[in-house]
């Protein structure tokens, strides 16, 4: 699973990357090869992220998620859209997938130092990773949604 084959089954264009620029994806399945260009700027955006646990850790990665990480998310205006794991070798071993939803690009940006200065979450995660870090790698895509897509989360 990767994340064009996620963005192409939620109907979602990836308009950048985190870091804060704004980029275009070419539909490679598009026969007249279109491309999609809209504004991160402007009104909701949402946030693929693809986590790569260290390994052997991703039951305990999931564990931290359901019981604590959600929650804080939606404490600090981070909507939760959906979460999956890999159902194929070898990435089902080690990979989780997500998207939350965002008012805004600054709204994101704000939510996630929030969610990072937050005591309780610095002591979730200093308690779950009392036996080693949990994620070996995060991949940030921020998107919007195209004007024929279906309105997801």
């Amino acid at each position: 699973m990767n994340r064009r084959e996620v963005v192409k089954a939620l109907g979602l264009a990836v308009s950048g990357v985190a870091g804060g620029s704004s980029g275009t994806l070419t539909e490679p399945f598009a026969a007249e090869k279109t491309r999609v260009t809209t504004p991160a700027a402007e009104g909701a955006v949402y946030e693929l992220r693809v986590y790569t646990a260290a390994e052997g850790k991703l039951p305990e990665l999931l564990k931290r998620f359901r019981e604590h990480t959600r929650h804080l998310f939606e404490r600090h205006g981070m909507k939760n859209v959906a979460y999956w794991t890999a159902t194929d070798d070898p990435k089902n071993a080690n990979t989780l997938v997500y998207i939350l939803k965002f008012p805004s690009r600054e709204a994101a940006t704000a939510s996630w130092k929030a969610f990072q200065d937050d005591p309780e979450w610095q002591q979730v995660r200093n308690k779950s990773e009392e036996n080693g870090k949990l994620v070996e790698k995060v991949d940030s895509t921020f998107m919007v949604l195209t004007d024929f897509s279906a309105n997801v989360g």
